[in-house]
């Protein structure tokens, strides 16, 4: 029977951490968990399941930390999750059958299943929302500053597993006010190293072919209140990354001044 290792980073995760690793630790003997500076009881979960090894770190970068914490880990292949994040019933039971028959090879992506504030979002672009999250660490590592991913290093075969990764990604709005408070500046600061500049054109069209995308296109509004809610949390996102992009390139020509 072949084996794989989970791996997790995490920071102050006592909300989601537990919960995960009920369901992970009936996939393998070989949890790691790398931590960068929790001041919760997030060890202290982890250090109760006795398949779990815990580990300290500085962070590095999302893709950095999630490197590293990968050659920690027992087994070549590697299951990746968030602390936010479980498999459903239906992905565990794909996993094992690769697992019982011996015949996990090259990489694997799943459809990940968002829950907002207690609601599923099925439209607004968030779902399938498919990840390679299943891989040979050999063949493959994370790279990207913000939506990272696996570069492959080999030629490698990705294939498909039934069921979904189920996201537990904000219980309130503010949360999600913060997060993408946070992931806008360093997206703005993303574009503004590759010399990209935001448009007035940008700035005051930006938020509305959003929302008219993730609320009709993407038929958002068959989500009900939520799918609102994320439609229109999704066009302030837009709209603010270009309005800092600017403030950038703003600060720089004052600069040169």
């Amino acid at each position: 029977m072949q084996k794989i290792s989970i791996v997790y980073i995490t920071l102050n995760e006592e909300r989601n951490i537990g919960r995960s690793l009920e369901v992970t630790s009936l996939l393998t003997d070989d949890i790691v968990v790398l931590d960068s500076g929790s001041t919760d009881r997030t060890e202290e979960i982890c250090r109760s399941y006795p398949n779990v090894s815990f580990h300290s770190t500085v962070w590095k970068g999302y893709s950095e930390t999630k490197n590293q914490a990968n050659t920690l880990a027992k087994y070549d292949y590697i299951l990746s999750l968030d602390a936010d994040e479980i498999p459903s019933k239906e992905l565990i039971k794909s996993i094992r059958e690769k697992l019982v028959n011996n015949n996990l090879e090259g990489a694997y992506y799943m459809n990940r299943l968002t829950n907002y504030c207690g609601s599923w979002i099925r439209h607004c672009g968030w779902y399938p929302d498919s990840k390679i999250r299943l891989w040979n660490r050999n063949e493959g590592k994370w790279d990207g500053d913000l939506h990272e991913k696996i570069v492959f290093s080999v030629l490698t075969n990705i294939s498909f597993l039934k069921g979904d990764i189920l996201h537990y990604s904000y219980y309130n709005v503010n949360e999600h006010l913060k997060q993408f408070d946070r992931y806008t500046t360093i997206g703005a600061q993303i574009a503004f190293e590759k010399g990209k500049k935001a448009s007035v054109g940008k700035l005051i069209f930006s938020a509305p072919v959003k929302f008219f995308k993730d609320y009709i296109i993407k038929l958002g509004f068959l989500d009900g209140y939520a799918g609102f809610q994320v439609s229109k949390m999704s066009a302030f996102a837009s709209y603010l990354k270009y309005a800092k992009l600017r403030d950038l390139h703003r600060l720089q020509k004052s600069q040169e001044k």
